[in-house]
Parts: C-alpha cells; sequence; structure tokens
C-alpha cells in the first residue's frame, strides 16, 4: 500500500522533479483522490440507509422509522463508513509528511467525537417524538429531560475533544475543572434551576402540555405548548407566545385550569348590583300580578298561604306591611333566578347552583349567580353567561327592582 501511494511520486521524480516537489504533488493528487472517494462513499451510503429506512418505515406498524429518518439518524450514521477509512487511510497518505498527518488524525478524531453526538441527538430527538405520540406521555416534559442528557453528553464530549487537541489525560483535566466547579455552577445556572423545575413538575404533576394556565406576573393566560429545560411557551388567547423560565412555575404563583378542564363545568360567578331604593315589600296587587309569572306561580301560592296563615294566629296587625311575615321584591326576585337557572338547558344541575345577596355596598346590594356551565368550551361558555344575564336583566323590571348603573349625560336631561 505504501509502495502504491508513491508510484506519483516515482513517475514524477523519473520526469525530472524535484523530490520535495514530487512529495507536495503526490500528497495534493492522494489527499484530493481520497477526499472524491470518501465524498462518493458518503453519499452511497446515504442513500442505501435512507432508502432503507423508507422502506421499513412502510413496512412498520409504528411511527418510530419514519422519526428516524425526519431527525436525520440514518443520514448521521452514513458519515461513520468514511470518517473510519478516512483515519486509516491518512498515515499512509501522509507519510512523507508525519506532522501533518499526526494533526488531521486529532482533527479526525475531534470529529469522530462530535459526529458521535450529531448520531445521540438524532435519535433522541427520536425517541422525544416518538414518547410524544403515546397518550399517557404527551403531555410530559420530555424536551427537558433530552436536553439534560444532550447538554451532560455535550459536555463530556467537548472534555474528550479537549484532551484530544491539549495531550491532556481527562482525569487531569477533570481534577483541575472541579477547582472551578463555582464559575460553572455561575454559568450553568439557569440550567441547573431549570432542570431541578423541571423534575417537580413533572414529579408533582403541576403543568403537563395543553394545559390553560394563567400567569399573571409573565401576562401568560393561555395554552402550554412546550416545556423543555429553560422555558415553558404558552400561546395566549390571543395567538401571541409568552416565554416563562421553567423555574418560574416552582418559584411563582400560577393558575392552571386543569381542574375545571376536567371537572363536569366552569364556573359561572357574576352579579347584578340591585338599587337599594327599589326594594320594597310586596302588596297583594304586587303578588297577584308577580303570580302570573309561571316559574313563581306555585312558589307564591305556597309561600303566600304560609305567611297568611302565621299572621292570622299571631293575630298581625297587617294595616302596615311591615309588620309581622312579609315577602320582599329583592326576595321573591332571587327566587326567580334560582328557578331560572334551575331549568336552565347549559346549566350543569349536578353541581352547586346558588343565587345568594352579598354584603350591600356603596352602589347596592349585589346578587350572586354562582353555578357551573355544563359546556367547558369558552365560546359556548360565554354564551350560556351571556344568554342568562340577557335575560335576567330584562327580568328585573317585572319585580319593580333597578340596577345600579353610573349615571350618564342622559341622567340629567331635563326634558
Amino acid at each position: 500500500m505504501e509502495r502504491l501511494s508513491h508510484k506519483i511520486y516515482d513517475i514524477l521524480v523519473d520526469m525530472g522533479l524535484s523530490s520535495d516537489w514530487a512529495a507536495y504533488i503526490n500528497l495534493a493528487i492522494l489527499f484530493i483522490g481520497l477526499l472524491l472517494l470518501l465524498l462518493l462513499l458518503d453519499f452511497i451510503l446515504r442513500k442505501v440507509l435512507i432508502g432503507l429506512f423508507s422502506r421499513l418505515s412502510l413496512n412498520s406498524k409504528t411511527h418510530f422509522d419514519d422519526l428516524l429518518v425526519k431527525n436525520r439518524a440514518p443520514r448521521n450514521i452514513a458519515h461513520i463508513v468514511p470518517l473510519l477509512l478516512l483515519a486509516k487511510a491518512i498515515p499512509t497518505v501522509f507519510q512523507d509528511f508525519p506532522q501533518i498527518g499526526g494533526f488531521l488524525l486529532k482533527a479526525i478524531e475531534v470529529l469522530g467525537i462530535f459526529l458521535f453526538l450529531w448520531i445521540v441527538k438524532s435519535l433522541l430527538q427520536t425517541i422525544r417524538d416518538f414518547l410524544k405520540t403515546l397518550p399517557n406521555l404527551k403531555d410530559k416534559p420530555i424536551d427537558s429531560y433530552i436536553q439534560v442528557f444532550m447538554i451532560f453528553a455535550w459536555a463530556i464530549g467537548l472534555f474528550f475533544a479537549f484532551s484530544i487537541v491539549t495531550g491532556v489525560e481527562l482525569w487531569k483535566f477533570l481534577t483541575a475543572l472541579g477547582t472551578a466547579s463555582a464559575v460553572i455552577i455561575l454559568v450553568f445556572r439557569d440550567t441547573i434551576l431549570g432542570f431541578v423545575a423541571s423534575l417537580q413538575v413533572s414529579i408533582n404533576d403541576m403543568v403537563r402540555i395543553g394545559d390553560w394556565i394563567t400567569f399573571e406576573k409573565y401576562g401568560a393566560d393561555g395554552d402550554v405548548i412546550e416545556i423543555n429545560l429553560a422555558t415553558v411557551k404558552v400561546q395566549n388567547f390571543d395567538k401571541t407566545i409568552t416565554t416563562i423560565p421553567t423555574y418560574a412555575l416552582i418559584s411563582d404563583s400560577f393558575k392552571n385550569w386543569r381542574g375545571m378542564s376536567n371537572s363536569g363545568g366552569r364556573r359561572i360567578k357574576r352579579s347584578l348590583i340591585i338599587k337599594q331604593e327599589s326594594i320594597r315589600f310586596l302588596d297583594k296587587n304586587g303578588l297577584a300580578k308577580l303570580k302570573k309569572i309561571e316559574l313563581l306561580t306555585e312558589y307564591l301560592e305556597k309561600r303566600g298561604e304560609a305567611i297568611e296563615t302565621y299572621n292570622k294566629e299571631n293575630e298581625v296587625d297587617k294595616s302596615l306591611l311591615i309588620n309581622g311575615r312579609n315577602m320582599t321584591n329583592i326576595g321573591v326576585f332571587r327566587k326567580y333566578v334560582d328557578a331560572y337557572i334551575n331549568r336552565h338547558s347549559g346549566i350543569n344541575k349536578d353541581m352547586t347552583i346558588m343565587v345568594r345577596q352579598l354584603q350591600p355596598s356603596a352602589q347596592g346590594i349585589p346578587l350572586e349567580i354562582y353555578a357551573f356551565s355544563s359546556d367547558k368550551r369558552w365560546q359556548n361558555y360565554e354564551y350560556i353567561m351571556a344568554d342568562i344575564f340577557d335575560h335576567l336583566l330584562a327580568a328585573v323590571s317585572f319585580f319593580d327592582l333597578e340596577v345600579f348603573e353610573l349615571p350618564s349625560s342622559s341622567s340629567f336631561s331635563t326634558t
């Protein structure tokens, strides 16, 4: 083999060229020829491996083969054979230039380390994409674990590369590196915090991909689309993307709406503020008028009989409405709202339904509706809630009640 590599050199010397020039030209021709041969071999191997994996993916029941091709694993694996042949041929091609040959061998070793890391990265990305297709794992922060593994792999690879280039033994280099651990911790602070946070988020099941979270500190309000080592990406409902540091999930407070999504309904908690001056006792004429409301007819009859019996038994002076037991327009309206909510088709009847009166304020008396819509989708939820309050706002006037609102310019019109 060595004699064959000098064949061109012998021919050039026989043609009258000096030995130095003959050696340089011989080296150039051999090196260029070797590179062209290896490039051709690499091209053929890539085509063969990619074609082989593509055919396997067609006959396979899983998508793992397709993901290997997508993440360029066959392409990277195809580079191994040409690189090994290059390392084998370098001593022969550069036998007249051993220093250059030695330098190139070190460069090839370093390139081999990086090629190994590229192959590992391709395989890990394939595993990541495959795990995300599994129902039990698609909402887990798999990216974080892959990134942590790759950081360690790159760190080890760089240590080996540095050892090869400098000639320093790896263990001596690591010993010296230990003295700089404080600096390393400072440099990789966010990475370490992100890794710890990813583990806690996963173990405690705090956030999954697809969860709706609200993080006021970072202005995030939407669905989690990605969890990796350093950041969590949230697609807000206005389609913008908010990036949150992963460790913020364990250091700050945020709201996860998963409990609502997994429950039987979405909460409605909204109030009508009734003007206090519109509240009054109901007389017989008022009760007779309200009995025409179908949702209240049975209730008012039974309630009226019970009150009338009580007042008679206790000989209550009913010349004034305040004496004895009475019904008020806000109390009857509260009963109407409760009956209306319980009959509404968009409300989950198996969950809490409550109409309650809150503490009076300067604006009036809040009458709060507390219930859960059966449809949790945002658009439908808003429609159900609006439908309920459209009706109640229109119904208030039938009870001679008024809803508080701040005065506008029309409130002061003299005409």
